[in-house]
């Protein structure tokens, strides 16, 4: 199970800049190192933890309001979005063995879904997003809820992922962490938080795909 954003497609500092300009037309100035920091949460958490830091509150409309324009904002980046290094790869790679996976991410299908054309992959590519559940990372739903979709048991499955928002939701489902430094977070972070390796980014991952025990459905035990 995949997380999207800093995982298979560079974006996180698009969003970054997205929810800065977002929170500029609400008034709040915010360093981006902040906001940095929070990427990977839910967008209600994520206001949350800011309002929390900047010691501001916002109705419920003003939280509405603020995430649309974020959607707004990254729709409005989403040229310069590009798919990390050996992403498409590495996806190709499991369905050719028949291994299952799927993208579980805490973005909204509005600014996923348009992501999937990047890596190549089709509409109907098994993928979860913050609209199919009642909370995203760091709680285990998206992940729990990926994991039903392909009918396996969280606990035999892994997660990818490049924050610590996406190692905990990990561990609260039961499933194996996997670390890249792709998202900007260092390797203590992600070890420190249940990583069971860290790699570059998921072309790391592919190349050394054996360290991981992942067997096609085909390949013999040996």
């Amino acid at each position: 199970m995949f997380d999207l954003d800093g995982t298979l497609i560079d974006s996180v500092y698009q969003h970054v800049i997205a929810w800065r300009a977002a929170l500029s037309h609400m008034g709040i100035d915010l360093a981006v190192w902040r906001i940095h920091r929070r990427i990977g949460m839910s967008g209600g958490l994520f206001v949350s933890a800011l309002m929390r830091e900047t010691g501001r509150r916002l109705t419920a409309e003003q939280v509405e309001e603020l995430q649309a324009v974020h959607a707004e904002e990254f729709l409005r980046q989403h040229d310069s979005v590009r798919p990390l290094p050996g992403a498409a790869e590495l996806l190709h790679h499991l369905t050719e063995r028949g291994v299952k996976w799927a993208i579980a991410t805490s973005g909204r299908r509005r600014t996923a879904g348009r992501s999937l054309e990047l890596l190549g992959l089709p509409a109907d590519t098994p993928m979860v997003t913050r609209d199919l559940v009642r909370h995203a990372k760091p709680d285990p739903d998206l992940f729990l809820a990926a994991a039903a979709h392909l009918g396996v048991d969280p606990r035999q499955a892994m997660v990818v992922g490049d924050s610590v928002w996406d190692l905990l939701a990990a561990r609260r489902a039961g499933a194996l962490g996997v670390g890249v430094l792709s998202g900007g977070y260092g390797r203590d972070e992600l070890e420190r938080t249940g990583a069971f390796r860290v790699y570059t980014d998921v072309g790391d991952m592919l190349d050394r795909l054996d360290e991981l025990g992942v067997r096609g459905a085909g390949d013999l035990d040996r």
